[in-house]
């Protein structure tokens, strides 16, 4: 601010500095608040350097402005053309670590079976009314999607967030929110959901919990019905933060490949598919944990041992 804004009252000031954008952007897009209206090269440059992080090479340049010329592709075109590019895919990583985990897992939720009537152990999304499942994206209308919750005053400080209401429209169907331990689902009748989901939620629980739950679990579920479930995946989480820290201070267990698909299997599940959820092969080869590395891997891997969540896709025997 120079010397004259410092005497601005500070709406003024805000005044002031939304011109000097606003000034600042009508010389560098011609006018236009719409990257997408810039001036042609100016627009291919920013759209490199927000998408790939780079300026172009000249070859790129020159083909997109040609393009852009001859109309084959509108501003729209060359966008769609970069983010579904492959460097952006393998060759950009994120730098943040926490966006590239939440990206793996929204990988996972598109993978879900469909499903009619759904149920979702603590799947409160802590600024979406629909809850982390739809936001996430999953990609199915459904009949009825039913959220479980701690109660208010249960909860730890992390999560204070609730719904505005206890039944909320969504772009898949109706969610309703219901209040209570998720290790007790004595509300619901047997066979009462075709899907239960547990995101990040089961290492909130102790052992002994998590078996009273997956027993309730296959209880809901209609026969041949589906639980998936991720979750930290202890061997990756050890490393790095050593042996006695977990990764949220809520959690009261993280569990192994091994002993959270023996638990699974012990509660008479079939595992159609475990996965893992963002890769790190190379910090576990090593022996040091790179944040970098599991950043930039995002995605859902075969490799379960060697990423950061454990992922998993699992069905009640058809017949009870």
């Amino acid at each position: 601010m120079n010397r004259f804004g410092r005497f601005l009252p500070r709406r003024a000031q805000d005044a002031v500095h939304i011109w000097r954008v606003r000034t600042r952007d009508r010389l560098l897009f011609g006018g236009d608040w719409d990257i997408r209206n810039a001036l042609p090269e100016r627009f291919v440059r920013a759209a490199f350097q927000i998408v790939l992080r780079r300026d172009p090479d000249p070859n790129g340049l020159q083909n997109y402005l040609t393009v852009l010329e001859d109309k084959k592709l509108t501003p729209d075109g060359v966008l769609d053309e970069l983010i579904t590019s492959m460097e952006l895919r393998v060759d950009v990583p994120y730098q943040n670590v926490l966006r590239s985990l939440h990206q793996s897992r929204c990988d996972f939720v598109r993978m879900l079976p469909r499903a009619a009537r759904i149920l979702d152990l603590g799947g409160t999304d802590q600024a979406e009314d629909a809850g982390a499942l739809v936001s996430m994206g999953y990609p199915y209308p459904f009949e009825l999607l039913t959220i479980i919750d701690l109660p208010g005053g249960q909860r730890h400080d992390l999560y204070g967030y609730m719904a505005s209401s206890e039944t909320v429209g969504s772009r898949c169907g109706p969610v309703q929110y219901r209040y209570h331990s998720m290790v007790d689902l004595s509300l619901y009748p047997d066979a009462s959901f075709d899907l239960v989901f547990s995101g990040q939620t089961i290492e909130h629980v102790t052992e002994d919990e998590a078996r009273k739950m997956l027993a309730e679990v296959r209880r809901v579920l209609v026969p041949g019905g589906w639980f998936c479930l991720d979750t930290p995946n202890r061997r990756v989480t050890a490393l790095q933060l050593g042996a006695e820290v977990l990764t949220n201070p809520d959690h009261k267990l993280e569990y192994t490949h091994p002993h959270l698909a023996g638990l699974l299997t012990d509660a008479g599940f079939d595992v159609v598919g475990a996965y893992g959820l963002s890769l790190a092969d190379e910090s576990m080869t090593n022996g040091e944990f790179d944040v970098t590395e599991v950043a930039a891997k995002h995605g859902v891997y075969a490799e379960i041992e060697d990423c950061y969540f454990l992922a998993y896709m699992c069905r009640t025997p058809a017949s009870s």
